[in-house]
């Protein structure tokens, strides 16, 4: 018997100098540090997914493993660049569905 996978949805805000960020760099700043924190297998564990990133809020939706939401958690608070440029993403809300996400946002 399979069981459902448990997934927390988590909402972010990106501060960073260079406006011209998008998808695919936000992603590989989350990952490396995840990454760089728990190694491959913490990374594997995660399951992360950056379901949407708006380039003009800086906002962005992530998804990951219910259990590895405290380890994504510490590894976005130790991101300090992304590319070359410095900055920071704040967790802003956590939650267990896009709906619920998007209502706690308003």
């Amino acid at each position: 018997m399979t069981r459902y996978v448990r997934r927390r949805y988590l909402a972010l805000k990106v501060e960073c100098a260079d406006s011209s960020l998008d998808y695919k760099m936000v992603f590989d700043a989350v990952w490396s540090a995840v990454l760089r924190l728990f190694g491959e297998v913490g990374a594997s564990q995660a399951g992360l997914y950056l379901v949407r990133f708006d380039k003009d809020t800086n906002h962005a939706v992530l998804r990951c493993s219910h259990k590895a939401l405290p380890m994504v958690k510490a590894a976005i608070a130790s991101i300090t660049k992304i590319g070359n440029q410095p900055a920071a993403i704040h967790v802003l809300r956590v939650s267990g569905s896009l709906k619920a996400l998007g209502k706690k946002s308003i």
